[in-house]
C-alpha cells in the first residue's frame, strides 16, 4: 500500500455549530440551500436530504428580515450545522446570531461602518459562532478592480486581506475565508497566495463551476490539485445541480485523495469486448441501491479475468467477471462463486452484511470499554 504523501497546511481550529474546521479536524464537506429561505418545509427537505448523504454543514441564504425569521423556524428543525448567508444587512447578521446561526457568511467591509462591525463581532462573541469571509473574483470592490484591471490571485488576496485587517483589529479570530473564482488558475493561484499570508482555515471552492459534469471536473482539478498541496479545510462543490449532488462529488475528490471515507469506493472497470456481465448496468445500479451506505469500505466489480484478480485482492469485497459464475474474494482472499445474472442483488447483499458486521462489533466493543471502565 502507497502511503499518503499529502500533508495539511497547520491551521487555527475554529468551530461551526458541533463541527471543527481546521488543525486536524477532518475535512469537511458542506452545500447550500436554492429554496426559497420563506419556505421553511421546502428549505428543512432539502436539507434533510443533504444530511441523508453526508452533508458536515448546510449554507442558507438570508437576503431579508422575513427570511431571518424563517432560518430560526429552520433552525429549530435540523441539527446539521447552518450558515447564514448575509449581505449588506448588518441587521440581518444581528438577528440570526440571535436564532441560532452556528457561522455568519458576511463581508465586514460591506456591512457598512466600523459601529456596525463592532455589533456583529460583539454578537458573534456573545453566541460563541464563528464568521466566513468570502471573496468572489466576480464581486471584487470597485477600487481593486480599478488597480488590477481583471480579477488576478493577487486581487482576490488584497480583498481578503482588507476583510481579515478588520476581524483582526476588533480581536476576532474565529473565522475561515474563501477566495473563489470561475477559473480553475485563478482560483488556485489565489488560496495559494492566501495560504502563505494567514492560519486561519480555508473553505475550497469554484464558485459558478457550471453544470453536473463540468462543473465537477473543474471542481476537482482545482480543489483536487489544492487539497493534494495540503491547501484546504472545508470545501463546497458549487454545481447548477441539486445540492445533494455537491456533497457526493465532494466526497468523491476526497475519497479519491485519500482524505477522507464517507460510503463505498467502487473500483470497476469502463468494460469492453471481454466483459462477461453488462458492468456499467450493473454498476449504476449498485451506485443507486447502496447509496444509503456510510461505512467505508473498497468494493472492486471487473468485468472479466485479465485485471479482476489484481483489484479484488486489494478490496474488501471483489467480484471478478466470468460466465455463468463470477468469483468472489473477500479481504483479498478467494471466496466462493456467485451466479452472474444475480451480481447486483449477491453484491448488494454481502456489503449490508459486511456493514451490519462492522456495526455489531462496534457496538460490542463500546459495551466491552464501558464494562472495563
Amino acid at each position: 500500500m502507497i502511503e499518503n504523501p499529502i500533508k495539511r497546511r497547520p491551521t487555527r481550529k475554529i468551530k461551526v455549530g458541533s463541527v471543527y474546521v481546521g488543525g486536524d479536524a477532518p475535512i469537511s464537506i458542506q452545500s447550500m440551500t436554492n429554496t426559497e429561505t420563506c419556505d421553511v418545509d421546502a428549505t428543512v427537505a432539502q436539507i434533510q436530504r443533504c444530511v441523508d448523504v453526508g452533508a458536515d454543514i448546510m449554507r442558507v441564504s438570508v437576503p431579508s428580515m422575513e427570511a431571518a425569521e424563517a432560518f430560526g423556524e429552520i433552525r429549530k428543525r435540523v441539527q446539521v450545522p447552518l450558515v447564514a448567508d448575509i449581505h449588506f444587512d448588518y441587521k440581518i447578521a444581528l438577528r440570526v446570531a440571535d436564532l441560532g446561526a452556528d457561522c455568519l457568511r458576511i463581508n465586514p467591509g460591506n456591512i457598512g461602518s466600523e459601529a456596525k462591525i463592532r455589533e456583529v463581532v460583539a454578537a458573534a462573541k456573545h453566541n460563541d459562532i464563528s464568521m466566513r469571509i468570502g471573496v468572489n473574483a466576480g464581486s471584487l470592490e470597485k477600487d481593486i478592480q480599478k488597480k488590477y484591471g481583471e480579477p488576478t490571485g493577487q486581487a482576490l488576496l488584497e480583498s481578503a486581506m482588507r476583510h481579515i485587517d478588520i476581524l483582526d483589529r476588533l480581536n476576532f479570530h474565529e473565522f475561515k475565508v474563501s477566495v473563489k473564482a470561475s477559473n480553475v488558475f485563478l482560483t488556485m493561484d489565489a488560496y495559494r497566495l492566501l495560504s502563505a499570508q494567514i492560519d486561519n482555515p480555508l473553505h475550497l471552492g469554484v464558485t459558478e463551476a457550471g453544470v453536473y459534469r463540468t462543473g465537477s471536473v473543474k471542481s476537482a482539478i482545482a480543489l483536487g490539485g489544492l487539497l493534494m498541496e495540503g491547501i484546504g479545510d472545508t470545501m463546497r462543490i458549487s454545481l447548477a445541480a441539486e445540492p445533494e449532488e455537491e456533497i457526493k462529488i465532494g466526497f468523491d475528490i476526497l475519497k479519491s485523495l485519500g482524505l477522507r471515507s464517507n460510503g463505498i469506493n467502487f473500483i470497476a472497470c469502463p468494460s469492453c469486448s471481454r466483459q462477461e456481465f453488462n458492468v456499467i448496468k450493473v454498476m449504476q445500479t449498485l451506485e443507486e441501491r447502496l447509496e444509503d451506505v456510510r461505512v467505508p469500505m473498497d468494493v472492486s466489480v471487473i468485468g472479466c479475468k485479465v485485471n479482476g484478480p489484481g483489484e479484488a485482492k486489494e478490496a474488501d469485497i471483489g467480484v471478478v467477471g466470468a460466465s455463468p459464475r463470477s468469483l468472489v474474494y473477500r479481504n483479498g482472499e478467494k471466496s466462493h462463486l456467485i451466479d452472474t445474472n444475480q451480481l447486483v442483488d449477491e453484491i448488494e447483499a454481502m456489503v449490508r452484511q459486511r456493514v451490519s458486521d462492522i456495526e455489531d462489533a462496534k457496538a460490542k466493543e463500546i459495551i466491552r470499554t464501558s464494562f472495563s471502565e
